[in-house]
This record gives structure tokens, sequence and C-alpha cells, in this order.
């Protein structure tokens, strides 16, 4: 989760596209409000363009342009607040908005020619506002600002008939607002992306076994019991609960390190198979793992317990190089309820069921797998007597 020392981004594109997924709503929320107050300002300073013009035709055009800034602005503001945009369709409506208002500001500018000095100030108030308070990407920003502060320096060339003093101030302030308003955007980038990523972390490490990265029981019960679970109700529900055999055994023959490098192996092959942000593999308790598998059936719950079973004996683990490889099997409880409507609890049932056919299947030899599946309109307590 590097940060980009440059642009205050996270290197890695998946990373920085979780974060700004993360911060979605807020974006949309604050690109509204921003974008709403610019323009309410924007269109009460059109009193200034009557106070130097007068009640002329030049007057009507530029509070056309006024207009044509509030119609945009506000349709983007109102498409972030009444419409789930992606972060891509959020960024071209704050880009979209900027490069507006900055066009139909050159266009006021052109026409109130003797003010040069008053819509430099105007401009760089703008640009603070591009870079701090409208959230877009910094580069994109950048451009934008670049941009406008260019053709405004054109502008006040062609137009503003300033002497060079004047115009080297000028262009030197512009220059400055463009550099600290770059790095107070980068830096308030970098430090959202630090908090964000130390709060990853602090969840990982809430949510996760140290040992394996697999998800724990507060994680099983905080989450997928929980009020917010992402379990639905309509789609088959199979756990499957399995325990690696004769583990006391092979701590004492190799040691705690060959129990752990026993453990670690048949983590990472639970989660080999596990579906990214579908499944769950959570360690269930010392050399006990459960698999959450939502929309499956029993029939496939079965065939991936056979083939983590079958996979999981042949493959011994490796505690160090030199050492002697260590051979351990497991044995697994399918548990499955049918789709249906689920009531309260259903998940608790099902890892009770499945629990007592892991010890059936200790019972009826080891290295094994049994099962049962009920439909959904059977309570999970059933399951429990049935195993």
């Amino acid at each position: 989760m590097a940060i980009d020392p440059l642009l205050g981004e996270f290197a890695d594109r998946r990373t920085e596209d979780t974060y700004l997924e993360h911060q979605q709503p807020r974006t949309r929320a604050q690109l509204a409000f921003t974008l709403l107050f610019c323009t309410l300002f924007f269109l009460c300073f059109f009193a200034t363009d009557v106070a130097a013009l007068g009640l002329v035709p030049d007057t009507a055009l530029l509070l056309g342009a006024r207009l044509v800034v509030a119609i945009t602005a506000g349709s983007c503001a109102w498409l972030a607040l009444k419409r789930p945009l992606s972060t891509g369709a959020t960024r071209l409506a704050a880009s979209l908005a900027e490069a507006v208002a900055l066009a139909c500001f050159m266009v006021i500018a052109v026409h109130r020619p003797g003010e040069f000095h008053w819509h430099a100030m105007s401009l760089a108030i703008m640009l603070l506002v591009i870079y701090l308070y409208i959230p877009n990407r910094l580069a994109w920003a950048l451009g934008l600002a670049s941009a406008a502060t260019g053709t405004f320096l054109v502008l006040t060339m062609l137009f503003g008939a300033l002497g060079f003093a004047d115009m080297l101030t000028l262009g030197m302030l512009l220059a400055l607002v463009n550099t600290f308003g770059a790095l107070a955007a980068r830096r308030y980038g970098h430090v959202a992306r630090e908090e964000f990523r130390a709060r990853v972390v602090l969840q990982h490490a809430a949510e996760r076994d140290h040992l394996t990265g697999c998800f724990n029981r507060r994680y099983l019960h905080e989450q997928l019991m929980g009020a917010a679970s992402p379990l639905q109700a309509g789609e088959p529900l199979t756990v499957i609960l399995c325990d690696i055999d004769r583990f006391k055994q092979v701590n004492d023959t190799h040691g705690h390190a060959g129990g752990d490098a026993v453990i670690t192996s048949f983590a990472g092959l639970l989660q080999s198979v596990a579906r990214d942000g579908i499944d769950s593999v959570v360690r269930y308790g010392g050399e006990e793992f459960l698999l959450v598998l939502p929309g499956t059936g029993r029939d496939a719950g079965v065939h991936q317990a056979e083939w983590l079973r079958t996979r999981f004996a042949a493959t011994p683990a490796l505690v160090a190089a030199g050492d002697q490889p260590v051979h351990a099997t497991a044995s697994f409880g399918v548990a499955t309820l049918g789709p249906g409507p689920h009531s309260a609890g259903v998940l608790e049932g099902l890892i009770h069921a499945a629990d007592k056919l892991m010890y059936a299947a200790k019972r009826n030899g080891r290295d094994r797998v049994e099962s049962l599946a009920q439909p959904a309109s059977v309570p999970a307590g059933p399951l429990a007597s049935a195993a």
C-alpha cells in the first residue's frame, strides 16, 4: 500500500480504486456542496458586471456566460447528489464544471479589460478551489489550472495593457498560487490515504488470524453473523468445517514449527479455492477451519471438500530446508441449506450441523467427508439433530 510521493496517490492501482470507492459517498457530497456554493457566488458577481459596464449588450452576454456556468455546475451537483456516479464519472463531472467555469471566466475578463488586476485575484481564488475543494485527481486539477493560467496570461498581454513589471508580478503570483495549491492538494491526498491505510491495517489485524491470514472468530460473529451480514437469502448456503487429523501427534513428532507449517499449508489450500469477495475462510479453532460458501449447493460443497481432502493428503508441508516433510490429513463436515427464505441464525445452525458431521467423519475413520442438506423451509436446528 505504498503511496506515490509525487501525486499523493496509492502506487498500486487496485488499492487506489479501493480507496476511491471507500471515499465515494463523501466525495460526491463534497463535490455537490462545493459546486453549488461556488455557483451561487459566481452568479452574485453579476452585480460587478452591471457596476462596471452598465446595462449594455455586453452585460447580457456576461449574464449568459454566468448562467451557462450555473446550469453546468448545478447539473453536475445534482448528478453527484442524486445519481450513483462511479469514481470516473465523478471526476468527469468535476472537470467539466471546472472547464466551463474557467472558459466563461475568460470571456468575462476579456469584456472587462480594464480590470485584469482584479481578474487575477479572482482567478487565484478559483485555482485554490480547484486544487483543494473540488475532488479530482491531482494530475487533472493541475492540467486544468495550468491551462487556465497560461490562457489568462495570454489574454492579459493582448487585452490588459499592463506594463512589464505588472505582468511579471502577476505571472509570479499565479505561479505561486499554482505551486501552493498543487503542494497542498498533494499533501491532503497523502494524509487521507495514510489514514485509510492505517484503518485497513487495524481492521486486518482485528479480523484476521495472525498465523494464517484467514478470518478469525470475531469476523465470523460480527460480520457474517451480524446485522450487516453479506449472506443473501434466497440462495443455497453451504458451510464446510474441517479439522486436521491427529494434530497433537504432529506437534509431538515435529514440534510446534512443524504444526505451524501444517496449519499454514492447510490454510493456504483453503484460501486458494475461496472465491474472492464471496467465500470466507475462518480459522475456527486451533487446527479447525470453516469455509462459508454462499450460493453453493450440497453437491458442489461435497466436491470441493473432497478435492481439498485429497489434495491436502497428497501435499506434505515443508518446515524448513533439509527437514523432513510433514504429512497430514483432515476430516470434513459439509452442511447445506437449500435455496429459499433464510431465518435468523441460519449460519450458526449450519456450523453446528457441520461440526457434528465433521466429528462423524472422525469416528468413521478420519480423512473423509460427511455431508447433509436440508431445504430452506426447514429451520436450522433440525440440521444439527439430523447429523
